[in-house]
């Protein structure tokens, strides 16, 4: 493991994959009670930085840990990377509100790809840049209830063969032990 994370790439589970359809489900508050956990003590490690691609799910409930930890981390930033422009644009209102909330609070937003969506390269490109960009990527996800971030970890274990490179995970596990203990970070 790296020394220090300064720059963490957050990313995971979509809320379809979990069948979460709403922001009120109890699931949600379990795993931003984890996620805030695990970021709290990489802050307290020396954490400057945390990117998200603004998918809806781990990436979404990410974006607004960081927001509720700008509260006593001040120094904490929040980045939105975008594969591409008009991101999100064909979401459903209440969805495009959610990205839209996390964009205007976001110290720096930007595209990988500053063309609207038009070929599976962009994502490829897009992961590239992320893997790049920071030290490391913390990942909602467990092996055992396959979702769409089996194609990052892939990415990611090809990176680590040639560069220094870290990753975390929270598992079901994780998320199932907080919720047992009602952890209420």
């Amino acid at each position: 493991m790296n020394e220090t994370i300064k720059r963490l790439y957050v990313t995971g589970y979509q809320s379809y994959e979990l069948g979460i359809f709403n922001e009120k489900d109890p699931r949600v508050q379990v795993i931003k009670n984890v996620l805030k956990r695990e970021l709290t003590a990489l802050i307290e490690n020396g954490l400057e930085w945390v990117m998200i691609s603004g998918s809806l799910g781990t990436e979404a409930w990410t974006g607004q840990v960081v927001n509720e930890l700008k509260v006593d981390y001040p120094e904490l930033r929040l980045a939105i990377i975008f594969p591409f422009e008009n991101f999100g644009s064909n979401w459903k209102e209440q969805n495009q509100l959610i990205l839209s909330e996390l964009v205007q609070r976001a110290d720096f937003v930007e595209s990988v790809s500053h063309q609207p969506y038009q070929n599976p390269g962009q994502f490829k490109n897009h992961v590239s840049f992320l893997l790049e960009h920071t030290d490391a990527a913390l990942v909602v996800y467990d092996t055992e209830y396959p979702g769409k971030s089996k194609f990052f970890l892939g990415d990611v274990e090809k990176y680590q063969l040639k560069n220094s490179y870290d990753l975390l995970t929270i598992t079901m596990d994780d998320l199932e032990n907080s919720s047992e203990l009602g952890d209420s970070v």
